[in-house]
C-alpha cells in the first residue's frame, strides 16, 4: 500500500513522499485496514521503529475535527510537536506544564500535544476544548501499568470518552503480553505485529562470545589487561568499538548516573572512527582501523558538539560531558540539564556522536536508534536493594537497535558476568514475553487523588457516582466485580477527615461535595497529601513569630510534600544539613524531634536550602558543586517549587492564612531562572 492510495489531501501525500515515506510498512497497512483512517478505535502493539508515529499522523489528519496526542515525557512531547507542526497547514500546539490552568489557548489548534498529567489538570480546571476532540492518540499506552502515571492515564482516558463519546481513540504501545485487554477496554481493533523495518538479533555475551537468538555467534574476546578492571565494562567497550568500526553507532545502558559517566569516560579512551559522514560501511564487525581521515572527521564534528555543550552551562557535569563528547562519546541521564540532554540526542541522531552511555530512561524516550545496543547492567538499586529490570524495559532498550535506511541489521547484546549467567539472562529476557499490563488504580493514594478530582469537577456527587465514573476505567474492564466500593469508601472517609470533602444530603445515597479547600487542591493539581501538608505548615506559621517566617519557611513547606522530588542526601553532608536545620529551626515548620520520617525531612531541608541560595544569587555551577546534584536535578526542583509555591499561595488564601513568603519566593524563583537564561543567551 502506498501513501498516495490513502485518503489524504495531496499536500500531505507530497510531504510524506518528500520525507521518504512512499510505501507503508506492514503494521501501518494493518492499522489502515483496521480503520485508523475511518474514525475507528485502534490499538497498535508493534515494535519500536515500525512506524507508530505515521499511524498517529494518519488518525489525526483524517479525523473530522481537532486531535490530541498524549505522551508521557516532555522531551517526547516536544519531538512530536515539531513533527506535527511541520505538516502542511497543520497548526499544532503543545502544553506540558501550568497545572493550574485549563489551557484554553489550545482550543484553536488542529493538533494538541500534551502529557497525560496536563490533560488531567486541564479537565480539572474546566477545559471545554476536550469536548470538541475528534481524535485522541495515546502513545506508550502500556504505561497504564505504571504505579506513578498509570492511574492518571486511565482515569483521564475514561473521562475523555465520557465527555466526548464519539471520539476516536488510537493507542500505541510497545509489544506487551495482553494488548487484547487494552483493545477490549477501548472497544478497539487490535493491530499486533513483530515486524520491524530492520532485522534485529538479540544475544548474550559471556566468555568472549555473543550467542544470538538466530543461531549465529560473534567472537568478542576481551583483553583482561589490568586485573582490577571490570570485565563487564571491558566487554562493553569491545562491543561498542566493533559496532562503531563497522560504520554504526552504539547505545550502552547501565544502572546509574555514575556508571553512565564512568563508562563514557572509559569509552572516550578508544579512538573510535567517525560516523558523521553518513556512510554505511558495512563489514564484518571485526573492529578494524578506519584510518586517520575518519578519526579526524570525528574530531572535527565532535569538537563542535563539545563547544555547544560548554555553551549550555559551565558546570562540572557539563565539562565532563563536553570532554567525552570531544571523542565522540556522550552520557545521558536525568541529572543533565534539559538543554544538554536535547543536544546529546540531536547530535546522536545527526551522527555527530558515536556512542551514548545512558540509564534505562532513554529507552522509553525520544528517537535515538543505533546499530548496536549493549545492556551491560540488568539490575538496578531501588533504595532497599537491587532488583531485576522488567522484561518490557529491557525489550525497549533492545528495540533501539537498527537504524532504518542506515543499518542492514540491528544487534542487542546483554552482557553476562560469566558463562554461568548466560542461560539465566537468556531465559529472563531473550526468550521471555514482556509483562502483562495491569491497572494500578486500586492504590489508595491514586484513589484519593482521583476521587477528589471526580467530586471537585462535579462529575460525581456520591460514592455511587464515583464508582459509576470509575466504571469506565481499564481497571473496571479487567474484572467482572471491580469491588472498588470498600476502597473508594475508605478514600472518601479519609478525604472528609482531611477537610477536602464534606457530606451532603442526597436522595437515597450519602452525598458528598468538595470543600473550598478540596476544590483548590484539585484545581492546583497537587495530591491530597500535599494539600494536607501545606495546610499543616500554614497552621504552624500562624503560631510562629512573624519575623521568623521567611522564604526558607515557604520552601521548606513545599519541599516537604509528596509532590516534590526527593534530593539525595549523602553521608558526608548529613551533619552539615542537620546543623543548618538546627541553626535555622525558628524558620522551619517542623521541629527536629517532630518529623515522622527524619531522613526524608532532612532531604527536604536540603532542597529548601538549595532553592533559598538559588534565589539569593547562587549560580547553577556553585550549587551543583556544593550540593552533589546534577544541573537537571536543580532544574526539576526549581520547576516543581514554582508550581508548588503557586499552589500553596492559592491554598493559603482559601484557609485564610496570610503567607506572603509563598508569592515572594515564587517571584524570585522565576526571576532567577529568567536571569540565568538571559545570561546564558548573552554568553552564547
Amino acid at each position: 500500500m502506498r501513501v498516495a492510495d490513502l485518503p489524504l489531501a495531496p499536500e500531505y501525500v507530497e510531504h510524506f513522499e518528500r520525507e521518504g515515506i512512499a510505501e507503508l510498512y506492514p503494521p501501518q497497512v494493518a492499522a489502515v485496514e483496521a480503520g485508523v483512517c475511518d474514525g475507528d478505535n485502534v490499538v497498535a502493539a508493534v515494535p519500536t521503529a515500525s512506524g507508530k508515529t505515521f499511524v498517529a499522523e494518519l488518525a489525526l489528519l483524517t479525523a473530522d475535527g481537532p486531535g490530541l496526542y498524549v505522551c508521557p515525557l516532555r522531551a517526547l512531547a516536544r519531538e512530536k510537536y515539531e513533527e506535527f507542526d511541520a505538516l502542511p497547514g497543520v497548526d499544532a500546539g503543545i502544553s506540558t506544564g501550568d497545572y493550574d490552568s485549563a489551557a484554553g489557548d489550545l482550543a484553536e489548534n488542529d493538533v494538541i500535544v500534551a502529557t497525560s498529567e496536563k490533560v488531567d489538570s486541564a479537565i480539572r480546571n474546566g477545559a471545554e476544548w476536550v469536548d470538541d476532540l475528534a481524535c485522541v492518540v495515546v502513545d506508550e499506552v502500556h504505561l497504564l501499568g505504571s504505579p506513578g502515571r498509570g492511574p492518571t492515564l486511565e482515569v483521564t482516558l475514561a473521562t475523555l470518552r465520557r465527555r466526548a463519546p464519539e471520539v476516536q481513540i488510537v493507542a500505541l504501545s510497545a509489544t506487551v503480553d495482553n494488548p487484547e485487554d487494552i483493545a477490549a477496554w477501548l472497544d478497539a481493533e487490535l493491530v499486533e505485529s513483530t515486524w520491524r523495518p530492520v532485522d534485529l538479533r538479540v544475544g548474550v555475551h559471556a566468555d568472549g562470545t555473543v550467542e544470538f537468538d538466530d543461531g549465529s555467534s560473534l567472537s568478542v574476546p576481551v583483553d583482561a589487561g589490568d586485573p582490577a578492571s571490570d570485565a563487564d565494562t571491558e566487554a562493553t567497550a569491545e562491543l561498542v568499538r566493533g559496532a562503531v568500526a563497522d560504520g554504526g553507532q552504539a547505545l550502552a545502558f547501565v544502572a546509574s548516573r555514575r556508571e553512565a559517566e564512568r563508562l563514557a569516560e572509559r569509552l572516550s579512551e578508544e579512538r573510535l572512527p567517525a560516523v558523521a559522514d553518513g556512510v554505511d560501511r558495512g563489514g564484518d564487525g571485526d573492529g578494524g582501523d578506519e584510518g586517520d581521515d575518519a578519526v579526524d572527521n570525528r574530531e572535527t564534528t565532535a569538537a563542535a558538539v563539545a563547544d555547544e555543550l560548554r555553551e549550555a552551562d559551565g558546570t562540572e557535569t557539563g565539562e565532563r560531558l563536553a570532554e567525552t563528547a570531544e571523542r565522540g562519546v556522550a552520557f545521558h541521564h536525568a541529572g543533565l540539564s534539559s538543554d544538554h540532554r536535547a543536544l546529546v540526542e540531536r547530535s546522536f541522531r545527526d551522527r555527530k556522536l558515536s556512542v551514548i552511555c545512558a540509564t534505562p530512561t532513554l529507552a522509553a524516550g525520544v528517537n535515538v536508534p543505533a546499530r548496536r545496543v549493549i545492556v551491560r547492567d540488568q539490575r538496578r538499586y531501588t533504595g532497599e536493594g537491587t532488583e531485576w529490570l522488567p522484561v518490557l524495559e529491557v525489550h525497549q532498550m533492545c528495540g533501539r537497535a537498527g537504524r532504518p535506511h542506515l543499518d542492514p541489521y540491528g544487534e542487542a547484546v546483554l552482557v553476562a558476568e560469566d558463562g554461568g549467567e548466560r542461560e539465566g539472562l537468556w531465559e529472563r529476557y531473550v526468550t521471555a514475553d514482556p509483562e502483562r499490563v495491569e491497572s494500578k488504580l486500586r492504590d489508595p493514594a491514586a484513589l484519593r487523588t482521583h476521587t477528589l478530582s471526580l467530586v471537585a469537577t462535579g462529575i460525581a456527587g456520591s460514592q455511587t457516582e464515583v464508582l459509576d465514573a470509575l466504571g469506565g476505567t481499564f481497571y473496571a474492564s479487567r474484572t467482572s466485580n471491580p469491588n472498588l466500593g470498600g476502597v473508594v469508601g475508605d478514600a472518601i472517609a479519609s478525604l472528609i477527615d482531611d477537610g477536602l470533602l464534606a457530606p451532603t444530603a442526597a436522595d437515597g445515597d450519602a452525598g458528598i461535595e468538595a470543600t473550598p479547600l478540596g476544590e483548590q487542591v484539585s484545581r492546583q493539581y497537587v495530591t491530597p497529601d500535599t494539600g494536607v501538608r501545606i495546610v499543616e505548615g500554614l497552621e504552624t506559621v500562624e503560631r510562629m513569630d512573624p519575623e521568623a517566617v521567611t522564604e526558607l519557611t515557604a520552601f521548606e513547606i513545599v519541599c516537604d510534600t509528596p509532590d516534590m522530588v526527593d534530593t539525595y542526601l549523602g553521608n558526608a553532608e548529613r551533619a552539615e544539613i542537620y546543623q543548618f536545620a538546627r541553626t535555622r529551626s525558628a524558620e522551619l515548620t517542623t521541629g527536629m524531634m517532630e518529623a515522622e520520617d527524619f531522613e526524608g525531612w532532612l532531604e527536604s531541608v536540603k532542597t529548601a536550602r538549595v532553592l533559598t541560595e538559588w534565589v539569593d544569587g547562587a549560580s547553577v555551577e556553585e550549587l551543583v558543586a556544593a550540593y552533589r546534584i546534577g544541573p537537571g536535578d536543580l532544574e526539576s526542583r526549581i520547576e516543581r517549587a514554582e508550581w508548588l509555591l503557586g499552589a500553596a499561595d492559592a491554598i493559603a488564601e482559601v484557609v485564610g492564612v496570610d503567607m506572603p513568603a509563598f508569592a515572594s519566593a515564587r517571584k524570585r524563583l522565576v526571576s532567577s531562572a529568567e536571569k540565568e537564561e538571559a545570561e546564558e543567551a548573552e554568553e552564547t
